[in-house]
């Protein structure tokens, strides 16, 4: 369903809805190699996650509206075949990946705990959320 054809009486899209958009556009961009994405497809954890491309790099979002976040290591294109991890920030390097199943991987093993599924909002909008939720479910009691 594209984004654009909400009417004035249209329902709010959903995250999983606006998130499948986000694949399909992906997919239509040609910007990152198809084998990449089928593999991202397949894993629940990524599919939850909003896409986004640049410079043929596959980007992963925990929230649907730009600027998105910038908190999940994002993959290339490496010179001479296979992928390069990167992230979450430019500065920082995962490795080098022989395979698309491999770099996505490795895009796991880095995944922050609260990814997923995408929030519908800026990645402001999402801050606020988190925060007005208190300390993670996960943290420890007493500690700080």
């Amino acid at each position: 369903m594209p984004l654009d054809d909400q009417g004035p009486n249209a329902q709010p899209l959903t995250s999983h809805e606006i998130t499948e958009a986000g694949w399909q556009a992906v997919r239509r961009d040609g910007r990152v190699r198809d084998e990449l994405i089928d593999a991202a497809c397949r894993d629940p954890r990524l599919r939850q996650l909003f896409p986004w491309t640049g410079m043929g790099e596959l980007h992963f979002s925990r929230c649907t509206e730009p600027r998105w976040t910038w908190d999940i290591p994002y993959i290339q294109p490496a010179r001479g075949g296979g992928y390069w991890v990167s992230g979450p920030l430019r500065t920082e390097a995962v490795g080098p990946a022989a395979t698309a199943e491999d770099a996505i991987a490795m895009v796991i093993a880095k995944l922050p705990a609260n990814a997923g599924p995408a929030f519908v909002g800026t990645p402001e909008q999402l801050a606020a959320y988190e925060a007005s939720l208190g300390p993670h479910p996960t943290a420890n009691p007493g500690v700080e």
